[in-house]
């Protein structure tokens, strides 16, 4: 069966911690779908890029995936403040499902209580909140969760993400088609 990865986007979203992971994923045949927090179909991040969403989380977020796909940004405040996010880290968690923060994504992950126990790392913004963040690592996988610290470490957090659902092989391949 294909992966299937579920990306949360959400207006604020760091564009490179998003496309990037996403393009990667899908060069190796994933098939990720970018689901809308608002339900709005048109997404604006924060540099200003606008993207258009695949569906609504509200139509999609009772499917079937392999991995939950958490970017970074400003808009990851509202998205804590929502509540949603980190109820379906818990529910990918307790399935047994890989969950992967990038930036100041980590702190849902704390708000789900899935940091306890595992290693991780996160945007410097965030150590007040996340003081157990390793700071001098890119990606940290550490079972069912990965983690990343941001915007220049998405190319390494997409490959890592491709390895984890695929194998090195697969990593290896997009890598090479990349030139990374």
């Amino acid at each position: 069966m294909r992966k299937r990865v579920l990306c949360l986007l959400f207006p604020g979203f760091e564009e490179i911690e998003t496309l990037t992971p996403v393009d990667l994923l899908r060069r190796a045949g994933a098939e990720v779908v970018m689901a809308s927090f608002t339900g709005e179909p048109l997404v604006t991040g924060r540099s200003n890029v606008t993207v258009r969403a695949d569906a609504a989380l509200a139509d999609v977020a009772g499917q079937s995936f392999d991995l939950l796909l958490l970017p970074g940004g400003p808009g990851v405040k509202a998205v804590r403040a929502d509540g949603r996010a980190a109820m379906l880290a818990k529910q990918f968690a307790a399935s047994g499902k890989t969950v992967a923060a990038i930036c100041a994504a980590p702190t849902v992950l704390a708000d789900a209580g899935l940091l306890t126990d595992h290693r991780y790392t996160a945007h410097f913004s965030v150590n007040e909140e996340l003081p157990m963040a390793l700071a001098g690592e890119r990606v940290v996988e550490d079972g069912p969760i990965i983690t990343s610290r941001g915007a220049g470490t998405a190319l390494d957090f997409g490959l890592a993400l491709v390895r984890h659902l695929f194998d090195d092989a697969r990593a290896a391949e997009v890598s090479r088609a990349v030139m990374a």
